[in-house]
């Protein structure tokens, strides 16, 4: 079916995985002319798929120097600029957009290229929460069109998730409530329901027909993307529940303070979560969007006092061979190995089981989310695998939402209408499921070695983070 309709132009930036896998979904569901879909990249990768789909491809990287004189001439009021790029600066665009009066849409905050390592910067500085920062101060003015940031499968479908759990659990321990109707009462909801922690657990279970190589780096989506992102400071929203701060942590001295910092990579720090068919597992405190700007929405304050606030982060355990590529990268210092090799066709077999777990409530902890095997996104949309799908279904759902909502100015997942996305996405996630699990990160807790760990309450920092 088609969601929305669309009359002006769209240009796609970037067409790695994710723009290849969602152009079939934007010319299945927006009834929109593909003479005016333009893409601009900086590879050759996917003009094959550009051209079956007869859409225009532009091969030229965007710099600071030149992005406003190639995108000039093909966006002007009314178009919608679709960023799916790495090492292009959300922030520059956004700007270019709204100066021009054009509807945006990306999946995280990119800087240019060198931003997530640039040493020159306090790590502080370099962080999602510093974009994120950034990025809000761009709200004015009012009635701008509509920017819509963040917004993939994690950080953005999550968030969605999140709230049809919160409704799940408050059904299922029999607290009667009503729908919230905005940020201060989710932020309720989640208070009364006692949730402490939130984890984005995610476990990638596919595998290539070829083994990963030495000097090769080995993912199911962007590469480039995760390894700027592993390399960034770990971070993670900090909730008022805890008792200990990290001896390696840091504050940032300005913005909501929602959220801290680790003075170590997220691709080098691993935490312990759960996930209903993998079980426990390690997964690595890798930085997202989704761990700042839930823990800032779902906080309760009294003027600046917080009254309540949950720990939140990505805990992510990606494909074997990508695991086995982290650990070349570290191995070389965080330099990237010669060869790279995206994961599409040559998966034979495995899942992305990717959802959010509720910890610390009545019933202990409950996971609700997406379990998509890649054999499924195959036959639901050509190509994408099932990680590349989760994220490209829930762009669509935004796109769609931002043409519905051409005026909302900048504004992140957890403003959207989370009915309205998840009505999209479902189709095309696999099972859905919710599983609750008495499991904490005490469970068989088998202490060979004396630990710090606080048995009184399982749900602080410290006894989920591996050391």
């Amino acid at each position: 079916m088609k969601y929305a309709r669309f009359g002006g132009r769209l240009v796609i930036v970037g067409f790695g995985s994710i723009g290849q896998g969602v152009l079939p979904l934007i010319l299945r569901h927006i009834d929109l002319d593909p003479a005016k879909i333009t893409i601009v990249t900086a590879e050759d990768r996917g003009r094959d798929i550009a051209r079956e789909y007869d859409i225009r491809f532009i091969k030229e990287p965007l710099t600071r120097e030149n992005y406003r004189r190639v995108l000039g001439p093909l966006l002007s009021t009314g178009d919608f600029l679709l960023n799916v790029s790495v090492d292009v600066s959300s922030l520059a665009l956004i700007e270019f957009c709204r100066d021009r009066d054009v509807l945006y849409l990306d999946t995280c905050i990119e800087p240019w290229v060198g931003g997530y390592t640039d040493t020159t910067l306090s790590p502080s500085l370099r962080s999602n929460y510093a974009y994120r920062e950034e990025a809000l101060k761009l709200r004015r003015p009012e009635g701008a069109a509509t920017a819509v940031i963040t917004h993939g499968a994690n950080p953005g479908l999550v968030s969605h998730f999140l709230k049809q759990a919160l409704l799940n659990l408050a059904r299922d321990t029999g607290l009667e409530v009503s729908k919230p109707a905005g940020r201060a009462d989710w932020g309720e909801l989640m208070r009364k329901l006692s949730v402490k922690v939130v984890h984005v657990a995610e476990r990638d279970t596919q595998v290539p027909n070829t083994p990963k190589k030495v000097g090769e780096f080995v993912n199911t989506w962007s590469i480039e993307g995760f390894v700027g992102e592993g390399c960034q400071p770990s971070e993670l929203g900090w909730g008022s529940h805890e008792k200990t701060f990290p001896p390696d942590g840091g504050r940032h001295e300005f913005g909501s303070g929602s959220a801290i910092y680790l003075n170590r990579p997220g691709a080098s720090t691993r935490v312990r979560t759960w996930t209903p068919i993998e079980g426990p597992f390690h997964g690595f405190l890798i930085t997202h969007g989704e761990a700042i700007s839930i823990a800032d929405y779902f906080s309760v304050v009294d003027g600046k006092k917080v009254l309540f606030r949950p720990t939140v982060h990505y805990a992510y355990h990606p494909c074997d061979d990508a695991v086995l590529s982290l650990h070349e990268l570290a191995g070389k210092n965080w330099h990237m190995q010669p060869n790279k090799r995206l994961l599409t066709d040559d998966i034979v077999g495995g899942i992305d089981e990717l959802g959010v777990l509720l910890m610390g409530h009545a019933k202990g902890a409950y996971w609700y989310g997406s379990q998509l095997s890649t054999a499924e996104a195959r036959g639901l949309c050509p190509h994408n695998n099932a990680t590349s799908l989760q994220v490209t279904i829930s762009v669509l759902a935004a796109m769609v939402w931002a043409i519905e909502n051409p005026r909302a100015g900048v504004i992140e997942p957890e403003e959207l209408d989370f009915e309205r996305i998840l009505g999209i996405c479902m189709p095309y996630l696999g099972p859905v499921v919710g599983a609750y699990s008495d499991w904490t990160p005490l469970r068989d807790r088998g202490q060979l070695f004396p630990e710090d760990i606080d048995n009184a309450d399982p749900w602080q920092f410290k006894n989920f983070r591996i050391v």
